[in-house]
């Protein structure tokens, strides 16, 4: 269960997006001016410390990117080069935003939902000290064996910041699609997704133990 909070964040998401996304290996543009969200998901972090969430982005009718984010509440040490910045959260205070592809945590999640379709998490929002939940925007699927033992995931070893972007774990090899629907199709197990505007399930990551 992901637990939403009625809140302001300064800077917004799409706000840190937008400064963040020009530069990047796999983002050609030379703005993201204009940045909207598309559709998003979560992912449940056991411990409860780590926020995990996955946003659609695009400009206008232009082409669809993934960005996962973690928000933590202190600095991940070792990963400055995956900080895409910090922003404060009006309940829970600062918060540091990453490029998951760098999170140990995000790849963990990540290799359960592909391996074991694991699924999202239930999004429940807090309202006046009462939980309701919020339909997501979007729906995934993992083409795994539900109920799979998954390695653990335990460290990151290396990740290759191009699109697709992989990401080599001690023990779980993982492919982020980064521009949606401009990746050929790889060996392995497979995260897909839809949306309102795309009913067409999307490949959106891959796993395959080492």
């Amino acid at each position: 269960m992901a637990l939403l909070h009625r809140a302001d964040l300064t800077p917004t998401k799409i706000e840190l997006l937008t400064g963040w996304l020009p530069g990047r290996p796999w983002y050609p543009e030379e703005s993201a001016a204009g940045l909207a969200r598309v559709a998003a998901f979560r992912f449940d972090d056991p411990a409860g410390q780590v926020g995990i969430e996955t946003v659609l982005v695009g400009v206008g009718d232009g082409p669809v990117y993934q960005v996962p984010m973690t928000y933590r509440a202190a600095p991940l040490d070792g990963a400055d080069a995956f900080l895409i910045g910090t922003t404060e959260h009006s309940v829970l205070g600062r918060r540091w935003v990453y490029d998951a592809c760098g999170d140990p945590v995000y790849a963990a999640a990540l290799a359960a939902a592909v391996l074991a379709d694991t699924g999202q998490a239930d999004e429940m929002l807090e309202t006046d000290g009462e939980l309701r939940r919020r339909e997501p925007s979007m729906t995934i699927t993992g083409s795994g064996v539900p109920d799979r033992e998954v390695p653990a995931v335990n460290a990151i070893v290396r990740v290759e910041p191009d699109d697709p972007t992989i990401i080599v774990t001690d023990t779980v090899e993982l492919v982020v699609v980064r521009r949606i629907g401009g990746v050929n199709a790889r060996p392995g197990a497979t995260l897909t997704g839809t949306w309102d505007k795309e009913p067409v399930p999307q490949p959106l990551a891959y796993a395959d133990p080492r």
